[in-house]
């Protein structure tokens, strides 16, 4: 069977040590837009992303790219018990917690395994778990899950998992902004080590059933952990300590991802949907079950 969950529940995956630079930093934050409204490239908040002094911070989802950044070929799906094609897999969501502010530069070896293979009927979930460890002092700098949607993969006879999702506050928003994708956004982002093809091959895209390349999930999810920690914590990276969300639709460069907050004291609830005048597209969601969480105080310490 292309997944066999007896083999691939428990695997660890070979360890991956890896290297990053100011450089990488600065080219993954303009890659999820920072610095691309008018006054940032004199803003001195704005240049706290994108320029490389004493006051450039690190979003805490660079640690989810930071691994494969330097990757120039499209995603290997080299999995154990997963025998799984490249065109049927689709990001289902991602998750990254950081125990301290993450470093302009560095070190680390990441451990991954693969926790769980969940039978969704006609597809099939494929979730792993990380932890980054610094290479010099061993200490763990941050924790990645994630999970791929593997459409024709089920019907195996597995366990469902869980399907619980979280409630929004009944109230409007808090706050409330918007980001407009660029059309070169997907080829900009997939200089950050994701050359999957489905991001900038027309052909390929339509072979997996969409009308054009889509944005990378992930660009997506920088994005709006970006403009929340501008909109909510001031623009100050080191104030997030854990950033997840599931991926419920996709976006097509061009289109203005609307994002609605709460803030719930130890957490901060967010959707993101798509702003359109088009009837199929308006309201369409990009991020579902979306919640930052406030650091420890001492953490930014």
């Amino acid at each position: 069977m292309p997944i066999d969950p007896s083999v691939a529940v428990g695997a660890e995956l070979a360890p991956r040590t890896f290297r990053w630079t100011a450089d990488n930093v600065l080219l993954y934050h303009l890659a999820i837009g920072a610095g691309s409204r008018p006054g940032d490239n004199v803003d001195a908040a704005a240049l706290r992303y994108t320029l490389d002094d004493d006051g450039l911070q690190v979003l805490p989802s660079f640690a989810v790219v930071a691994p494969t950044f330097f990757e120039t070929d499209a995603p290997r799906l080299d999995l154990p018990g997963c025998d799984i094609d490249l065109q049927s897999v689709l990001h289902g969501s991602q998750g990254v917690e950081v125990h301290r502010p993450l470093p302009t530069s560095g070190s680390a070896t990441l451990n991954i395994r693969i926790t769980d293979v969940w039978d969704k009927g006609k597809a099939a979930v494929i979730v792993q778990e990380g932890n980054a460890y610094d290479d010099a002092s061993g200490e763990l700098l941050w924790t990645v899950r994630s999970s791929i949607f593997v459409r024709g993969e089920g019907g195996f006879g597995g366990e469902r998992g869980p399907s619980a999702k979280a409630e929004l506050p009944d109230r409007p928003a808090d706050a409330s902004t918007s980001y407009t994708v660029t059309p070169q956004q997907a080829l900009l982002y997939r200089l950050c080590g994701d050359r999957n093809p489905l991001h900038a091959d027309p052909a390929f895209a339509k072979g997996a059933g969409f009308p054009a390349p889509i944005l990378h999930g992930l660009c997506s999810y920088g994005i709006v952990l970006r403009e929340v920690t501008d909109l909510m914590l001031n623009g100050d990276a080191a104030q997030v300590g854990s950033f997840s969300a599931r991926f419920a639709g996709v976006v097509f460069p061009g289109e203005t991802i609307a994002i609605s907050t709460w803030d719930e004291g130890d957490h901060i609830a967010i959707t993101a949907t798509i702003a359109s005048d088009h009837p199929d597209r308006d309201g369409a969601p990009v991020l579902a079950d979306c919640l930052l969480t406030r650091a420890a105080v001492s953490l930014g310490t």
